[in-house]
């Protein structure tokens, strides 16, 4: 193409066009006008995403043996068979030993909180539609994946689904500005609203303004009305930070995901939630506090003018003067002591005996 005056003129408006498009879906978020062209585009272009991530990676079509897990797991134990045929499957390069490693987890993590679950993997990062944290996944409608259907991995939360192929999903990250989720911490029950920042740690708003919040706290997902977007006690992460209240009617803490969200591979879309609350059943265990030494206690003799030995509570404990007794390992060298006098007694003709010999 000719460097033209009317070429230059149509790549601008093509330009500006581009930017105006952005606009409007960044600022109508889920409501966009351009969600309808999405969907299409996620209909159109999501079966080329799948066989180019299928071509080129071999596990793909091994993730499908869990894909139909989406009945409820009453037992980990069925979890473990599962996740054990799947192995078998994936071979034992150190690529697909990550993968196991990686869905055993979140069987595991599905078993403990009793979520029925859809596995799926990653196969696009941040879709074109806007400039938010996604990622685009190889299951959609068919698979039986719905909008806003909560997802996880081992670790915890992950994000929701937004948006639904036909064999594709894209699920919008919880560390999106736009992704915000209650939560409930730990133990406390403290409830709160967490809003992601991008690659800083969650801001999470608590309702109470005076809660009693330190570092270290966890929080979960408290769950949303009919299970969606969010079902209950998914770990979403750590506290860090805690800004003072200052008299707020609400406090804000700063919570670092336990999600890596720049590592993601499976991931598990529930499809079913728990009977039953799992409330921090799911959270893992706490690492056990190392026992603090036990002081080894310390006695301060003080040593009179006299020669006595006094000790803290001012008890007289002995002398520097004493002698020990010849006879103290039989136990009754003093009591012989005082009854028979020693050898050598001025009152005695031995004793004198011995003066006149010194």
């Amino acid at each position: 193409m000719r460097d033209t005056r009317e070429s230059r003129l149509l790549l601008v408006l093509l330009i500006a066009i581009a930017f105006a498009l952005i606009t409007v879906d960044i600022r109508g978020g889920e409501e966009s006008p351009v969600d309808g062209a999405r969907q299409a585009a996620a209909t159109v272009f999501g079966p080329v995403e799948n066989g180019v991530a299928a071509a080129v990676d071999p596990v793909g079509n091994a993730i499908g043996a869990v894909r139909d897990s989406g009945d409820r797991h009453d037992r980990i134990a069925a979890l473990e068979h599962e996740n054990a045929e799947l192995k078998a499957r994936l071979g034992s390069d150190d690529r697909n030993s990550s993968k196991a490693r990686q869905l055993d987890s979140l069987l595991r993590t599905a078993g403990t909180g009793q979520y029925g679950i859809k596995a799926a993997e990653v196969i696009a990062i941040g879709a074109a539609q806007g400039f938010s944290w996604t990622i685009t996944i190889d299951a959609g409608a068919d698979d039986g994946l719905r909008r806003d259907m909560t997802v996880l991995n081992g670790e915890g939360l992950v994000g929701r689904v937004t948006t639904v192929g036909p064999e594709t999903a894209t699920v919008l990250l919880a560390n999106d500005p736009d992704f915000t989720v209650g939560t409930r911490m730990e133990k406390t029950d403290e409830l709160g609203f967490a809003t992601g920042q991008g690659s800083r740690p969650l801001s999470v708003q608590f309702l109470n303004g005076k809660a009693e919040v330190k570092k270290g706290d966890r929080l979960v997902t408290f769950g949303s009305s009919e299970d969606k977007p969010f079902v209950p006690g998914v770990p979403v992460g750590r506290v860090v930070r805690v800004d003072p209240s200052g008299g707020d009617l609400t406090r804000t803490v700063y919570v670092e995901p336990f999600v890596g969200f720049t590592k993601l591979d499976i991931v598990g879309i529930v499809v079913q939630a728990p009977r039953e609350d799992p409330r921090d059943m799911v959270l893992p265990k706490q690492p056990a506090k190392p026992a603090k030494p036990k002081p080894t206690p310390t006695v301060t003799v003080t040593v009179q003018p006299n020669g006595d030995l006094v000790d803290g509570s001012g008890k007289v404990v002995g002398n520097i003067n004493d002698k020990p007794d010849a006879d103290a390992g039989s136990g009754t060298g003093t009591e012989t002591g005082a009854a028979d006098p020693p050898e050598g007694n001025a009152d005695t003709p031995a004793g004198d005996t011995a003066n006149e010999q010194e």
